[in-house]
């Protein structure tokens, strides 16, 4: 421990009552700078001064009794106890200490004997790490408020010594035990002020703070965590405060205020500035130092918040769009946009205007290409159309990078009208090439027959086309569309335009797939309707789990090997008792005869169009058969259901039949989407494996 120099000094030219004034002095102010005092009794033992050490250290030691400092009087044997007392004595002053900082806790005493404190009491190492231990339990003691990860908050209402667990009233899960050694891992003690603990203490208050001052509230959860906290940390931690309906206006009235610090990024975490000031220059000096990109986005979140700031920003983007009018135009016209938006733009004809820009532009299709703003390029399409002439095969070229429907139907509408025949043309290579034009050929799809062209195209290739495009890595970014699409009336609209020659082999492409399977079965079952004959070559599949195929298979076993075979003999040894009209046990055995034999007909079909559900293939995009769902109520309170087939029905378990009416209903949900049970309507909260860990993440 270092000790200023003057000190040491004194100790080296062994000057010992310039040194107890020096001490006596530092005491009077008071004896809370223990690493003053026990380096200075620690240099004394070093130079030979054990009994002056022990001395100064028992007025130290004297002061902390004397004022009830009890805390630091444990701090103290913790670091000089061998130093101030004799070592014998050193474990005693320990637990007195103890004493008096917990006379008020109901556990203490028991706690102290389960950690063994009272036992090898000359061992002082491990008695420190038995001190340790239990101030950690007795953080958690009863009535105490703690936090534990998935839980939220809860308050201690037991400490069972007999079971060595705590028992805790979560908000979300009431009387969940956890065990003494799990206990100081997993739970977090919450201190006074905490927004968490107030959550449970004072809720009334933060409900008033909620209405009536959401900075305010949003400053003490900012304030209660560790660190940046994400939106929906944020709302987690509001939960049961501000609720589902009212989140979106709390949140855009709270993170108005002008100390709530955003990064910038696509996950913003927030904090509280100390000050406005401190807000506006974070602010900016983050601004100052951002790549342009990040400077718009900047620019645009907090323009509006921080009008003291938006002149000095505003300045700043003139000067760097001006800058990067040549080279990166995209950026400039974002720029001049965004300047417009806030009513920034500083006056005169600006050389990077979006006029000029488009006007000097070798290829006004790479600079649509290059720009992120879908409103903002809707706006350009316009201008190019009246600045340019050479516009019609500007917007061909257009067509073939643009990802955003409405924009490629804004494109489409106008080169349309302009040229018919480069429109149709372009159709023709999208539907041809799909992975070319990934973008455009989902758009086309999506249109169906309002697309030009599209009516024409060859209905097998189209739905060879979407079939393949599942797969395609080109198509990543568009495949939550590709799958909406056969779930809605595109595919049976290309089905009913099948002929016969097509419809043997649009079959066999569907049975390709991989599309999930009450899909694919919709599907087939559509063309088996357009065309009958086909149905006779098919197939109903079964879809069951490995373990409930294996438990089928062992019946039909037992009734083909044991029980048909015991059930002949006992009809023949039934025969030998003579006449059969009054022949009870004969007609017995007749009747499990014919069970026996129906049961094992039934299995044997079964067995022959059962398909596994193979959990390695399941993919929790959306529910299918084998997801397990858990369904988030309206009025509060999740349901878990899951999918499997009719072997594994059990309703009263959660387990219902894909072919129940509530499973048909799931199928094809994804997380969001909404449905009605009993009345109430549901959101589904999370997808996962049926055999995924119960509370495994969904997808």
């Amino acid at each position: 421990m270092a000790i200023p120099r003057e000190i040491r000094k004194l100790i080296e030219s062994s000057r010992f009552d310039a040194l107890e004034d020096a001490w006596l002095g530092r005491l009077a102010e008071g004896p809370s700078d223990l690493e003053f005092f026990v380096g200075i009794g620690r240099a004394l033992a070093g130079t030979g001064e054990e009994g002056r050490a022990r001395l100064l250290l028992g007025l130290l030691d004297d002061e902390l009794r004397e004022r009830g400092d009890w805390e630091a009087r444990l701090e103290l044997l913790h670091a000089a106890g061998e130093l101030l007392l004799e070592p014998e004595a050193v474990h005693p002053e320990i637990l007195a200490t103890l004493t008096e900082i917990y006379r008020r806790s109901p556990s203490f005493a028991g706690l102290l004997e389960m950690v063994g404190l009272r036992r090898a009491p000359d061992d002082l190492p491990k008695t420190w790490l038995k001190v340790d231990r239990l101030r950690r339990l007795l953080e958690l003691d009863l009535g105490a408020v703690v936090w534990m990860a998935g839980k939220g908050a809860g308050r201690v209402e037991e400490v069972n010594l007999e079971l060595e667990s705590f028992k805790i009233d979560f908000e979300r899960h009431a009387g969940l035990r956890v065990g003494f050694k799990a206990a100081p891992k997993l739970l977090r003690p919450l201190p006074a002020g905490h927004l968490l603990r107030r959550k449970l203490e004072e809720p009334e208050e933060l409900e008033r703070l909620r209405d009536a001052d959401p900075p305010e509230l949003l400053r003490l959860v900012l304030e209660s965590s560790e660190g940046p906290q994400t939106a929906g940390e944020i709302r987690e931690t509001l939960a049961g405060i501000v609720d589902d309906a009212g989140w979106t206006a709390w949140w855009a009235a709270a993170r108005r205020h002008p100390q709530v610090m955003a990064a910038a990024g696509g996950r913003h975490k927030y904090t509280w500035a100390a000050s406005g000031d401190d807000a506006r220059e974070a602010v900016f000096d983050k601004f100052s130092a951002a790549a342009p990109e990040e400077k718009l986005e900047i620019f645009r979140r907090e323009a509006a918040r921080l009008p003291r700031l938006r002149a000095r920003m505003a300045a700043d983007l003139a000067v760097l769009a001006a800058d990067l009018a040549d080279r990166e135009p995209a950026t400039a016209i974002a720029a001049w946009a965004a300047l417009e938006k806030a009513s920034a733009l500083p006056e005169g004809d600006l050389p990077w205007s979006p006029d000029r820009l488009i006007a000097a532009a070798d290829d006004p299709a790479q600079l649509l290409a290059a720009i992120a703003d879908r409103a903002l390029k809707e706006r350009l399409l316009e201008r190019i159309a009246e600045l340019r002439d050479d516009w019609p095969a500007v917007f061909r070229r257009a067509l073939e990078a643009e990802t955003h429907p409405r924009v490629l139907s804004k494109l489409a509408e106008s080169l349309g009208e302009r040229d018919p025949e480069a429109m149709e043309s372009f159709v023709r290579q999208a539907l041809s090439r799909p992975r070319s034009y990934a973008a455009a050929f989902v758009w086309l799809v999506e249109r169906g027959d309002g697309s030009p062209g599209i009516g024409g195209a060859n209905p097998l290739r189209l739905l060879q086309h979407l079939l393949a495009a599942l797969d395609q890595a080109e198509m990543s970014p568009h495949r939550a569309r590709l799958r909406a699409l056969f779930k809605e009336d595109c595919l049976p609209t290309l089905i009913a335009r099948l002929d016969e020659d097509q419809a043997l082999r649009a079959e066999e492409a569907l049975k390709r797939s991989h599309l999930e399977d009450f899909l694919r079965t919709q599907l087939l079952n559509a063309l088996h309707l357009r065309f009958p004959a086909l149905r006779a070559e098919t197939v109903d599949r079964l879809y069951a789990t490995p373990e409930a195929i294996d438990a089928r298979r062992a019946e039909l076993r037992r009734l083909l090997s044991e029980e048909i075979p015991a059930n002949r003999k006992a009809i023949e040894e039934a025969r030998e008792m003579g006449d059969l009209r009054e022949n009870f046990e004969y007609k017995a055995a007749r009747q499990r005869h014919e069970y026996l034999t129906a049961r094992a007909e039934a299995l044997g079909r079964d067995l022959k169009r059962v398909q596994v559900i193979d959990p390695r293939r399941l993919d929790s995009a959306a529910v299918r058969v084998g997801s397990r769902v858990t369904l988030a109520a309206s009025g509060g309170g999740n349901r878990v259901i899951t999918i499997l087939g009719p072997w594994e029905s059990e309703p009263e378990r959660g387990v219902l039949s894909y072919d129940s009416d509530l499973g048909r209903r799931l199928l094809g949900l994804v997380v969001g989407e909404r449905v009605a049970i009993d009345g109430a309507e549901h959101a589904v909260e999370s997808i996962e494996s049926y055999l995924a860990p119960p509370g495994g993440s969904g997808g």
